[in-house]
């Protein structure tokens, strides 16, 4: 059989490809992961009813199901925008502390209930202002901001029985050596030596240059993660000896492109660059679909309201890796590119079992949002693999298979095909463009299925929620999406009458920004096409003086650039005068006046928007109209405040006009 092999290729029929162990293996596999967060990625996913949540989570997390993820990433909510919204902090203030706001605690435990092996990963994206002393950066008083990020290990912890495994710095921000070091030394303080911490999560530089200089920072950083890496790493990082992840990658819509950009990286990260873990930013596309990055999580779950959700195809080009290996398991150093374009790995449990992963992704099929991506040619090849070393007895293996969409065919999406055999080591694979194979001796794998979900419906035209909720299993109410502070049911113990249960605007410091958040509080909520809309909603400004707040219809902006939100905004002040802008910085004035509201009382603000007019109503009474709407025809409903500033809402109802489309 050696002799056949070395005649195959001296005769030029085909490459072969020597998969062997001699010699020992290549780096250990650390996993594959998903990122909930940066940020309120997986917001509608717990407004889902069951049993389509449990559905969509075991889809995401269950063994040997779909995308059976090793690893699961969550951002430390610090109460600021992060791309698609806002997630709360555990401590909004120095003297609070809360370890149930928001679902990212949720959302671990429903991961862990379904694979108890599964690593968590925490990461700020943003912090809370007090952090900063009031300045937007969190390094100043490093002990401060190690406490924070150790007091929200400890509580999932203490409150959730959830062990954080690794912890990062700053999201794609400025790391700081001393401060990287005084949260190991508080880590370990703290009982905390297992958790292992991953810098700096932006690039490979300057962070891997700074490790080589010096000793301490080299030996108290064990994960050196890296974004968006294009497969490639730089030799500082590899000279490390520290494992290398791309600690946030693929980021591309949930199509068949998609899934062939998730395919060729899954491979490529380690061929081309030795990473050993890839996360995927999202881990569902679980807001509105027009906020920034729209269907770009490895499926989509956007509309709780119907119950729809859609298992894309990058579910399980995932599956193909993770249903047959596991972290711990190790790359063979005999992996590669095919001869006629295309990569193969080959993973091992050390006990004799085998995982190959084969990809022939085409350029145009495989193109990730970032980075861009140089040109490449992949044809149709047959490709024989020689088994070697502990696999040299092997006499056949389990085969899935997916071919991703072209324009002349149907994708097959992780299919069992008819076991392959070897002989004498050596077996051949036709391969074609745009297919994934996984070859494996492993008997476990399966393509878990639900019966079809229902079908989809826009969000309902007429929506009223008065938030009396006594115990919310979750701090927001179903579907607004806060795009700037942080919204959340409040018990009001000072009216005994109607207004007890509300849902209170919280923030009154400006936090550490990810991004240029607005000066104003909103969240967001309804069909973004609505054009034809009755807002109606109570408020209570608590902020004498100075105090505000509003309803706002045709909100055409959410995400980082919030702060440009055009729309119609209704104002009242507590100075008595009310104010109708086109933009939520306030700036474009449409009308104003006087309204008389005061704060620490209970009043009712009502704006119709129908083509080209507007007009409001104050506790039922006409307030302004005939205001022209010069902006946005369409876009969602709001609610929000002036600045950073405690007010109480309720009874909150839109209704839109059936006219709209």
């Amino acid at each position: 059989m050696w002799l056949l092999w070395a005649l195959l290729c001296v005769q030029g029929v085909r490459a072969v490809y020597e998969l062997s162990d001699r010699g020992g293996w290549g780096r250990q596999f650390d996993g594959i992961g998903a990122v909930s967060g940066g940020g309120a990625t997986s917001r509608l996913l717990v407004n889902y009813a069951e049993p389509y949540r449990s559905q969509i989570l075991d889809y995401l997390f269950k063994p040997n199901f779909g995308a059976s993820l090793h690893i699961f990433k969550v951002e430390i909510g610090g109460d600021a925008q992060t791309t698609d919204g806002t997630e709360p902090s555990h401590m909004h203030y120095p003297d609070d502390q809360n370890y149930f706001r928001g679902y990212e605690w949720w959302l671990m435990k429903e991961a862990k209930k379904r694979n108890p092996d599964i690593k968590l990963v925490g990461l700020p994206w943003a912090f809370p202002g007090w952090i900063g002393y009031g300045k937007n950066w969190p390094y100043d008083f490093p002990d401060v901001t190690a406490y924070y990020v150790v007091s929200w290990i400890i509580g999932a912890k203490q409150y959730h029985d959830l062990d954080i495994d690794y912890v990062g710095i700053w999201n794609e921000r400025a790391f700081d050596v001393p401060y990287i070091k005084l949260l190991r030394y508080t880590l370990d303080k703290s009982g905390l030596e297992r958790v292992r911490i991953i810098a700096s999560d932006n690039m490979w530089q300057p962070i891997s240059f700074k490790m080589l200089r010096d000793a301490e920072l080299l030996r108290v950083v064990d994960v050196i993660g890296a974004h968006y890496p294009g497969t490639l790493t730089v030799e500082d990082a590899i000279s490390t000896g520290k494992q290398l992840w791309a600690s946030e990658d693929y980021s591309t819509f949930n199509d068949e492109v998609g899934g062939g950009c998730w395919a060729r990286i899954l491979n490529q990260n380690y061929v081309n660059g030795n990473i050993t873990s890839t996360i995927s930013w999202n881990l569902v596309a679980s807001y509105y679909e027009q906020l920034p990055f729209g269907l770009e999580g490895l499926m989509t779950a956007k509309e709780p309201w119907s119950g729809n959700y859609i298992v894309s195809s990058p579910i399980w080009i995932t599956a193909h890796t993770t249903q047959f290996t596991q972290p711990g398991w190790y790359y063979l150093r005999t992996v590669g590119h095919l001869e006629n374009g295309g990569t193969y790995v080959a993973l091992t449990d050390r006990k004799g079992n085998i995982t190959i992963i084969i990809e022939t992704m085409s350029h145009d099929n495989s193109i990730c949002i970032r980075p861009p991506l140089p040109k490449f040619n992949v044809s149709a090849q047959n490709a024989t693999f020689k088994l070697d070393g502990s696999f040299n007895d092997l006499k056949s293996l389990q085969v899935w298979y997916s071919k991703l969409c072209t324009n002349a065919t149907k994708p097959a999406l992780f299919t069992k095909k008819s076991a392959i055999p070897v002989t004498g080591g050596l077996f051949t694979v036709e391969l074609g463009v745009d297919e994934v194979y996984t070859l494996t001796t492993l008997t476990t794998g399966q393509k878990g299925s639900y019966p079809k979900p229902p079908e989809s419906q826009p969000f309902p035209r007429k929506y009223m929620d008065d938030f009396n909720v006594r115990n919310p299993p979750f701090s927001e109410a179903p579907y607004f999406a806060d795009q700037s502070g942080v919204f959340e049911y409040f018990t009001n113990t000072s009216d005994p009458g109607e207004h007890v249960f509300t849902f209170r605007q919280v923030l009154t410091q400006r936090p550490i920004t990810w991004v240029s958040d607005a000066s104003q509080a909103i969240s967001v909520i309804g069909d973004y096409s609505w054009s034809n809309v009755m807002v109606t909603c109570d408020i209570y400004i608590e902020t004498p003086g100075t105090g505000s707040a509003f309803i706002a219809a045709r909100v055409n902006q959410g995400g980082s650039l919030s702060n440009l939100a055009k729309g119609i905004y209704f104002w009242v002040f507590v100075d008595g005068t009310y104010k109708v802008t086109g933009d939520l910085e306030g700036k474009i004035v449409l009308r104003k006046g006087l309204a008389g509201v005061r704060a620490r009382q209970w009043h009712t603000l009502t704006l119709h928007v129908k083509g080209f007019s507007a007009y409001g109503l104050l506790n039922g009474n006409p307030l302004w109209t005939g205001v022209l709407t010069l902006g946005p025809v369409h876009g969602w409903t709001a609610i929000g405040t002036g600045s950073f500033e405690f007010v109480q809402f309720d009874n909150f109802m839109v209704e839109a006009d059936v006219a709209d489309p």
